[in-house]
């Protein structure tokens, strides 16, 4: 094969073996050719579209990424294998996996104000909160189907709980109805109160029996879920509706129990597993909780304040923080003796906002940042896989919807969805 003559002669060659667990059509020959040591991706891209092309004349090419020994190469075939001591001598087999880059911008879901949350864990709709203090529930096609009202001030956070369809926003949860053609309005049907100062962040239980919310007052709170008569007391709310008066009912609970330790802000929660809640907070820790006995198992700090935690990776037992200081941290607390982060990306020019890990792939995770960007990262490389700049300024949230698409809002009051991104 003949890939460009004035190439093939400036370089040396180096013997590869292509191979892949994408399917067919994408499966290339895996007999061991020579191309050009100089090499970088998007040359080695082009080499396995032509052996793809010549088993299929229809192919249409598209961008590949490779691993050679479990790393990504972002650099050329021999400065990589210089880097890290692999001789030139015997066949390279080289790993070629579809390309994570966005391939679409949607058309961006505009707001009233700033877009301060987002949740794609449901396939069938993304849930925004907004500073205008409403919660949305958004269809495909920029379709605003609800409403969410009860709040007085900014929304900071989102959830969804999905075993029960329960759209549920920082102190309140909402029971949704069917679509309609015009967004419907809905009220809260239960209010979790108890904090003492603003609530930053909430999540739910795998279940969806509990959720858990962290306030400014440096405490974490859990609440019951499920509608029973004796766990609450209902309290009449006044609303105007045609300019007439009237009141409501609305059932009030308190929380179960309270997770007491941060000395500052709790800035995010996450529940990944039943008995086990990850925060993340203001005073630079990051601490494990045990839900039964109240206790934290784990407490890890950084040095800097902590805006998000997520976990995810591989077994979902990394943890990763996104900080103040433009570093985007990974832990693995498995590792004994030390607590120090096993990776690092740095690639962000300002304050880190958000961080969240893919729902299936062990390698994947996106932030968000002041910066107006959503970068995409891979544990197998230092630099980010694509970075997405469809915000004009601060981006506030962000978050995996469908799989592989990406959804961000920000402070240009836009929620904004790029698809196609292709991560397996």
């Amino acid at each position: 094969m003949v890939i460009d003559g004035d190439v093939l002669e400036s370089s040396r060659r180096v013997q590869v073996r292509f191979v892949t667990k994408l399917r067919r059509p994408m499966k290339a020959p895996t007999t061991s050719i020579a191309v050009p040591s100089n090499l970088t991706r998007m040359g080695l891209s082009t080499v396995v579209n032509n052996l793809l092309k010549a088993g299929n004349s229809d192919w249409q090419p598209q961008p590949f990424d490779f691993v050679i020994d479990g790393e990504l190469v972002r650099m050329s075939l021999e400065q990589f294998l210089l880097a890290k001591g692999i001789s030139a001598e015997k066949i390279l087999e080289i790993e070629y996996i579809k390309a994570v880059a966005p391939r679409k911008q949607l058309e961006p879901c505009l707001h009233d104000d700033w877009v301060s949350a987002v949740n794609g864990s449901n396939p069938g709709f993304v849930l925004t909160g907004c500073y205008d203090g409403f919660g949305r529930i958004w269809k495909d096609g920029g379709f605003c189907m609800h409403i969410f009202e009860g709040h007085n001030d900014a929304i900071t956070s989102v959830s969804v709980i999905n075993p029960k369809g329960v759209e549920s926003d920082t102190n309140l949860y909402f029971d949704a109805e069917e679509p309609r053609n015009h967004p419907t309005t809905i009220r809260a049907f239960k209010i979790l109160r108890g904090h003492m100062s603003s609530v930053q962040t909430v999540a739910a239980s795998p279940p969806g029996d509990m959720v858990c919310s962290g306030s400014w007052d440096c405490t974490i709170n859990l609440w019951q879920t499920n509608d029973t008569e004796k766990e609450g007391s209902l309290v009449s709310i006044k609303k105007r509706k045609m300019d007439i008066e009237s009141e409501d009912s609305q059932l009030e609970v308190e929380a179960v129990s309270t997770l007491v330790g941060h000395t500052q802000c709790v800035s995010s929660v996450v529940w990944p597993q039943h008995e086990t809640i990850y925060s993340a907070s203001w005073d630079h820790s990051i601490r494990r909780w045990d839900v039964e006995t109240g206790k934290d198992s784990l407490n890890m700090f950084c040095g800097k304040v902590l805006n998000s935690v997520d976990v995810g990776g591989a077994n979902c037992a990394l943890i990763a923080a996104a900080g103040s200081d433009h570093v985007l941290r990974i832990w693995d607390p498995r590792k004994p003796g030390t607590l120090a982060p096993v990776f690092q990306f740095s690639s962000h020019a300002s304050w880190i906002t958000d961080c969240k890990w893919h729902r299936k792939s062990w390698f994947h995770l996106l932030s968000a940042s002041y910066d107006g960007k959503v970068m995409l990262w891979d544990l197998r490389t230092a630099w980010p896989l694509a970075v997405i700049k469809s915000h004009i300024d601060k981006v506030l949230c962000a978050d995996w919807w469908k799989g592989d698409s990406v959804i961000s809002g920000g402070a240009d009051s836009k929620l904004c969805i790029s698809s196609e991104v292709y991560i397996e």
